[in-house]
């Protein structure tokens, strides 16, 4: 074993394997971690509750409390329907509430009602079961009360049993999804999925003004931190009932006109719930929001007794958002927060509802597992790399400092952000690699020199030996002249896509990413090898570092597949620019190929270097994309690359020198494949085309003029070729260029 310790690319062997069971841990997120990273949260809000809700708030939010001194005075729970809806007429009508929300569900009829009264009664005469019969109904009477009114029923998801049949789902009010990304999946596979709900009589669901979701699901340690704004259940969108309140109390103050909601998401998960224009609500990936909870106070609750009785404070209540829910102990609606309290469950959605209003709420980024692995993967980094050369404590400063700026960090983000950054495991985990390597350093240090002496003293120098210790690794810079293949691509008039994203860079790196990644595929699927980006531009060669006969055919394939995978994107982008009404501004791209000899090879410094190429080729390679622009074309290639893409239809498209170089060249387009190339119409084209190039170049400028029009005519695609040659062609009537002109022309840009 003590052999093993003497070589430092055993300890960081080990080290690299620590770090990917680290990552492999955060990925697989167990219940242990999760808590560990809540309980973190938790202490941020500890530390800082919201802002008391009576502070500046739009509008206020209520609980109707069903406490005790309520059952003592009313009756045991269930109460009556005719209570109920007398609590409703008070609240709206004497009170002047901006909406009732239940924290209840009456998924059965009452059993107070007459009818229900009458079936119980034994012994009781037929005259007096009739007379009790034509009594009103209780559910009835409190439809009657609902209608009309801003009443938002509550209803309970139900996570197994039978699926709902056709029509037995309560309706979805304005409710619809939109994907920020092309070909992702629909919005139910990110959203929680429930079997089915249970739903309130029909005949209360017909005349309410909305009708959201009150469950939700605490998490491993039974604390309630997140609450679905959203729900998937029977393929249907269902909003939560602090939501569906929100839109019914909007809907009443725009004088009726209907609220809709919009849940927006993208690659990782849901990111924002719209409630009409006004409201936009962070979520997470799965449609959560955090709560960010104030501290308890019983100015939140109005006893029910309180409004029957006619008690209650109508300050309180006027233009509040009130949500019917119960305290007391015996009905068993407690729950853990992160505060520590055990508050009524009624309260997270009153708590949540005064998030929304108050647009003080918590918000977790759905890319925050990138930026902790990115996290734990530069700590690693900067342990591996300081820990050689700093020593155990310069070291332990070192980490120290970096992971107190990063709990800082956290606490920073949360107090100024309201951003929930969870970067206590990247610490942990720092702090675990830093003690293994600094055990397994000093265990090296302690067995290095007996191991290495004892081996290699007797016939190596002191100095040597030292050096053997250190068993240093070195990559020796080189390479070879190879004919190779060079491709140069870039997205014409790029500046001018660009503007449209500005303030808004992601857009613009998304856009890039979206052109790359197929270009890319397309070039490796070819041979190719992907040499650097360059902004919009890609730089690939073929026959290296693997030798590829077919190096020329396999460039121009891939030239001409980006060029149809650029038509289809811009199909794409088109589609979406007209569903968000931005203006469209088509990708098009310029294409230079080239073949030579070149230098290629490991090219750097000792400490870092890239496999590339360099060349006259190569830089002419790049000329030649950009001169595609001048003539009208998209791929240009050289004379080399024409000779041998003989499956391929390809025009002559002048002598030119290009900038920087003295030796002029003959330029190609490639206008397709075989299929052209046989074609009647190009046979014809290429004899005509080829025929006014000659005629050009001796001057005989009406000839040419006219071969030119023909051309045209029989490849309209061209138009820019053709045309650049009739504004030369016009320019060298009025300006000869002389007896001695060898048809060459001198470009004077890039």
């Amino acid at each position: 074993m003590m052999k093993y310790l003497t070589n430092w690319k055993f300890t960081y062997g080990v080290a690299f394997l620590l770090v990917v069971a680290m990552v492999a841990i955060r990925l697989a997120d167990p219940s242990a971690l999760q808590i560990l990273r809540n309980k973190t949260f938790d202490q941020f809000q500890l530390a800082k509750p919201r802002p008391d809700p009576a502070e500046g708030y739009p509008i206020g939010v209520r609980i109707i409390d069903i406490d005790d001194e309520s059952l003592g005075a009313i009756g045991q729970w269930p109460w009556p329907r005719t209570v109920i809806a007398e609590l409703v007429r008070k609240l709206v009508d004497e009170y002047g509430v901006a909406a009732v929300a239940f924290d209840v569900v009456y998924a059965e009829p009452d059993r107070t009602s007459p009818a229900q009264l009458a079936d119980s009664l034994q012994g009781a005469s037929e005259e007096l079961r009739e007379a009790i019969l034509e009594l009103p109904d209780n559910d009835e009477y409190m439809a009657s009360i609902l209608e009309g009114r801003p009443v938002i029923l509550g209803q309970a998801t139900v996570p197994r049993g039978d699926p709902p049949q056709s029509g037995d789902l309560p309706r979805v009010r304005g409710f619809a999804s939109k994907a920020l990304q092309a070909d992702l999946a629909p919005i139910n596979n990110y959203l929680l999925n429930f079997q089915n709900i249970e739903r309130n009589l029909d005949i209360f669901e017909d005349v309410a003004a909305g009708i959201g979701l009150f469950s939700f699901q605490p998490d491993e340690d039974n604390i309630v931190r997140r609450v679905p704004l959203a729900v998937s259940v029977g393929g249907e969108l269902y909003p939560a009932l602090s939501v569906e309140s929100l839109r019914v109390v909007l809907e009443r103050f725009q004088g009726g006109q209907a609220q809709s909601l919009l849940l927006k998401y993208g690659p990782l998960g849901t990111e924002s719930l719209n409630v009409g224009p006004q409201f936009a609500l962070s979520t997470d990936e799965n449609g959560h929001a955090w709560v960010y909870y104030g501290e308890y106070t019983r100015d939140r609750y109005v006893s029910v007794k309180d409004i029957m009785e006619g008690t209650a404070d109508p300050a309180k209540l006027a233009n509040h958002i009130v949500i019917l829910g119960t305290s007391a102990a015996g009905l068993q609606d407690i729950r853990a927060t992160p505060l520590g309290n055990a508050l009524p469950g009624v309260e997270v959605h009153a708590q949540i509802l005064e998030n929304i209003l108050s647009g003080i709420f918590l918000k977790r980024d759905p890319e925050s597992l990138v930026y902790e692995l990115g996290v734990i993967l530069g700590s690693a980094f900067l342990v591996m790399l300081i820990l050689p050369f700093g020593g155990a404590i310069w070291s332990l400063i070192a980490v120290t400092m970096v992971n107190g700026g990063l709990v800082y960090f956290s606490w920073y983000m949360f107090d100024t952000q309201y951003q929930l950054v969870g970067f206590l495991y990247p610490v942990l985990c720092s702090f675990v690699l830093y003690m293994f390597l600094t055990f397994m350093n000093y265990m090296r240090e302690e067995q290095q020199k007996k191991q290495v002496r004892g081996a290699f003293a007797q016939y190596l120098s002191p100095a040597m030996v030292e050096q053997l210790a250190k068993d240093p690794d070195r990559l020796t810079l080189g390479g070879e002249m190879r004919t190779m293949t060079l491709l140069f691509s870039d997205i014409r008039g790029f500046t001018t896509i660009s503007e449209q994203f500005r303030g808004n860079p992601v857009g613009l790196v998304s856009l890039i990413n979206r052109f790359l990644t197929p270009m890319t595929g397309i070039i490796l699927d070819k041979q190719g090898t992907i040499d650097k980006y360059m902004g919009d531009c890609i730089m690939a060669f073929w026959n290296a570092p693997l030798e590829d006969e077919r190096q020329i055919e396999n460039s121009v394939e891939a030239a001409l597949l980006m060029i149809e995978r650029v038509d289809e994107l811009n199909d794409v982008i088109e589609q979406e620019c007209e569903e968000e009404g931005r203006r469209f501004f088509p990708i098009k791209v310029g294409v230079g190929i080239n073949t030579g000899e070149v230098f290629v090879g490991n090219m750097g410094s000792d400490q870092r270097f890239d496999y590339s190429v360099i060349g006259d080729d190569v830089n002419l390679a790049s000329r030649l994309e950009g001169q595609s622009k001048s003539y009208g074309v998209v791929i240009v290639i050289g004379e080399a690359t024409k000779d041998g893409a003989t499956d391929y239809a390809t025009l002559e498209l002048d002598q030119i020198r290009v900038k920087g170089k003295n030796k002029a060249v003959r330029i190609f387009t490639v206008l397709g494949r075989r299929d052209v190339l046989e074609s009647k119409t190009f046979k014809t084209l290429a004899v005509k085309h080829q025929k006014m190039l000659d005629i050009y170049r001796g001057q005989k400028w009406d000839e040419a003029d006219v071969l030119v029009k023909e051309c045209r005519a029989l490849w309209p695609e061209l138009e820019g070729l053709y045309e650049l040659y009739d504004e030369r062609i016009a320019d060298y009537r009025e300006n000869p260029p002389g007896d001695d002109w060898d048809g060459v022309y001198t470009a004077t840009s890039k």
